[in-house]
């Protein structure tokens, strides 16, 4: 078996993955790339140990942890989107930003025309 075929396979499903995960604004969406991304790695982990000829099958046992690592993050990564869709009502990734910690609207940001800015005293 010649080694380039699946690896350029392989690389060509990770770029499709990087693309959706760089692209995509849909949290599901990007949930499924990052998904095509890991079966890319397993592809050249089963790849490599077949052409290596590995008595261990190291690869395919990489390959085996990575499967279970996948279906619970992306079980994780379902349940967290499933529970923001229903506080937000979008699983828009940019419209998630403002979920984040200790986020405050900037007392000196003057993109509001109703609000009328205080001068800064300075000490």
């Amino acid at each position: 078996m010649h080694l380039a075929y699946p690896a350029v396979l392989a690389a060509l499903l990770f770029c499709t993955g990087l693309y959706g995960v760089l692209a995509r604004r849909n949290a599901i969406l990007v949930l499924m790339s990052v998904e095509l991304m890991l079966n890319a790695v397993n592809l050249n982990l089963v790849a490599f140990d077949v052409w290596l000829r590995d008595t261990l099958h190291a690869g395919q046992a990489l390959t085996l942890f990575t499967i279970a690592i996948a279906a619970a993050e992306i079980g994780i990564g379902l349940a967290i989107v499933l529970m923001v869709y229903r506080n937000r009502g979008t699983s828009d990734v940019d419209h998630l930003r403002d979920t984040a910690e200790g986020h405050e609207p900037d007392p000196n940001d003057n993109s509001d025309s109703t609000s009328t800015a205080r001068p800064e005293v300075a000490a």
